[in-house]
């Protein structure tokens, strides 16, 4: 797990992601933030468009951040939304992060006021499909 203050950072970067995710359509704002093996931490925000399919999670956001920053492995990844239930990755995003993640990786739920709960990558999705399924 994460110490104390990359927790802090990690809820800091996905709650400053969250105020600038663009969600006129469903005013559902959402942000997310990686901390990449290397240590640095990559925030990503939901991004609407008025072709509904066509807009992009908060998690595929600070995915694609980590890559062009360099980095390719998720240590552990926060993701930060409004309302009274959880908000989780999606299907597609559970995917995404498996892609860059172990099963054992911590994927954080956070609300306004702090984490709400705590999933390994493996918990939200098991027997996952992964790089290691495929031949090299």
């Amino acid at each position: 797990m994460t110490a104390d203050t990359e927790l802090d950072a990690l809820f800091a970067a996905a709650q400053a992601a969250q105020g600038q995710a663009y969600a006129p359509y469903s005013r559902f704002t959402v942000g997310a933030a990686i901390l990449a093996e290397d240590g640095r931490i990559y925030p990503g925000c939901n991004v609407e468009n008025a072709a509904y399919p066509v807009g992009a999670c908060a998690e595929a956001g600070a995915i694609s951040a980590m890559v062009a920053g360099g980095a390719r492995a998720i240590r552990a990844i926060l993701v930060i939304g409004d309302g009274a239930e959880l908000v989780t990755p999606c299907g597609a995003c559970r995917q995404r992060i498996r892609e860059f993640a172990a099963p054992e990786t911590p994927i954080l739920i956070a609300g306004p006021d702090g984490i709400r709960a705590r999933f390994s990558l493996a918990e939200l999705l098991p027997a996952s499909f992964g790089p290691a399924n495929l031949p090299k």
